[in-house]
């Protein structure tokens, strides 16, 4: 049957217990896929496909050789209706099928690994993007705060006080404006 019993002893309590369980969960899984339509559809579409594409190699083989050529024009098709029935087809069959199916998955595999690549770059390009608005945000909000530290337009700034150097025998004064030896002259002419 499809479960198996399995007898085990209980190291806590010295005695046996009983556990089922399903013997081959492939069978299982593929039995459920037989019984979806859709599913059923898929591998009977890929079956067909197998078939066909031993037949054209079949085909492609039978023209080479002229007596196989004569049985079947002879046979009027039976002789074909024969080899498809034969275990030789049946084992070919069953491989292409194999091939086919396997090949599908594959592709099915590779296609949502690489959709989940998709959506796993899509997301951290997404994480980058708002990171990159929070600082942005945040480096307005800091901009905002210090507002009134900074100087305002038209607003004169004090000259900067310079302090006395004790290694320099005199004292730096900052210089408010500075005057040129043309402008002293100008303003001479000017008052006199």
């Amino acid at each position: 049957g499809d479960t198996g019993v399995v007898r085990c002893r209980s190291s806590t309590t010295n005695s046996f217990c009983t556990l089922t369980f399903d013997a081959n969960p492939t069978l299982a899984k593929a039995q459920q896929l037989l019984l979806d339509p859709q599913e059923r559809d898929y591998i009977l579409n890929q079956v067909s496909a197998a078939k066909e594409e031993l037949r054209l190699k079949r085909k492609k083989e039978l023209k080479k050789d002229n007596a196989s050529k004569i049985k079947a024009l002879v046979d009027e098709g039976k002789y074909e209706v024969q080899y498809e029935q034969s275990e030789e087809f049946q084992q070919q069959l069953k491989i292409k099928v194999r091939e086919i199916l396997t090949e599908q998955e594959w592709r099915r595999r590779k296609m949502q690994m690489r959709i989940s690549e998709e959506e796993g770059r899509l997301k951290k390009d997404e994480e980058e993007t708002k990171e990159m608005m929070k600082r942005k945000r945040e480096h307005e909000e800091q901009w905002e705060e210090t507002r009134d530290r900074r100087g305002k337009k038209g607003e004169i700034k004090p000259p900067k006080l310079k302090t006395e150097d004790p290694n320099k025998s005199y004292v730096q004064r900052p210089l408010t404006c500075r005057v040129t030896k043309r402008q002293i002259r100008s303003l001479r002419l000017l008052n006199s």
